[in-house]
């Protein structure tokens, strides 16, 4: 019941050999790992979805257009589910039944924890998952990350590079914001820069709304530069004089990376 209130999950699978750390089992299988996992979410949303049919059925005996619908689309679910198919398989299903929380209709990704020696094996058995089940994976090393924390972002890099381990944290995050359709934008000031997420889509007015609710009232435009040109030209003062800063109206869609300063009157 706590995961259903949560915008995506997150299942980490050990991917690693040490006999120093037990595993629950004896034995590290990420194919039984995530087939005990993904088993226990299918069930949950079948038992939730067969206790919300009776109710529903109850209504469309009364002419209840709309749980008529409703009553379909879970059919639909419940078909799926006995069939070990999770929900996100189906967008347009997880839309219409979005307000069940259902957990197997979540944006799933799989983190595959390995060790120093990478085991392809593993790599490729979540991955199949992975590509079955329209989840992302990432490819992340906690013990590494969790020695190199305190290096910088160079030596972080060459750390992994010796190890062969491409993603990093950083990787993480961007997974977690493409599975969750979110980008960033900034404000800043003479005394700090901030960022703020959004979902892609989102135009000026509403994001001007996440800093305050009386930007999005009050709303007049937007002046907008890029944080690329900002990394090209080394200030806001440059920017201007090249014609790059732009004013943007009510419809505009904000883009990833965009640097704002929101004009509002209320």
């Amino acid at each position: 019941s706590h995961i259903r209130g949560v915008d995506a999950i997150v299942e980490v699978v050990r991917s690693f050999d040490d006999q120093n750390i037990i595993h629950v089992a004896g034995i590290v299988d990420p194919e039984d790992d995530i087939s005990t996992i993904n088993t226990e979410l299918l069930l949950a949303d079948l038992e939730q979805a067969t206790k919300a049919v009776k109710p529903l059925e109850d209504r469309v005996k009364k002419q209840d257009k709309e749980a008529a619908g409703q009553l379909n689309y879970l059919n639909k679910a419940i078909e799926l589910l006995n069939n070990d198919i999770p929900l996100r398989t189906d967008k347009s299903l997880c839309t219409e039944l979005k307000s069940f929380n259902f957990l197997t209709a979540k944006p799933l990704l799989y983190v595959a924890n390995v060790g120093e020696k990478i085991n392809d094996n593993y790599i490729e058995i979540i991955n199949s998952h992975a590509q079955k089940e329209g989840a992302g994976l990432v490819v992340l090393s906690v013990k590494t990350e969790l020695e190199i924390i305190d290096l910088n972002e160079a030596e972080q890099a060459e750390f992994r590079e010796s190890l062969h381990i491409k993603s990093g944290l950083s990787e993480l995050i961007k997974a977690g914001y493409e599975l969750l359709n979110l980008q960033t934008f900034f404000t800043a000031g003479p005394k700090e820069a901030h960022a703020w997420t959004i979902t892609k889509g989102t135009k000026a007015p509403q994001a001007a709304g996440v800093i305050h609710t009386d930007f999005e009232r009050g709303f007049i435009r937007a002046e907008v530069f890029s944080v690329q040109d900002l990394q090209e030209l080394g200030s806001e003062k440059v920017i201007r004089e090249k014609g790059k800063l732009r004013s943007e109206g009510k419809d505009y869609v904000m883009q990833d990376g965009d640097v704002v300063e929101f004009l509002f009157n209320v």
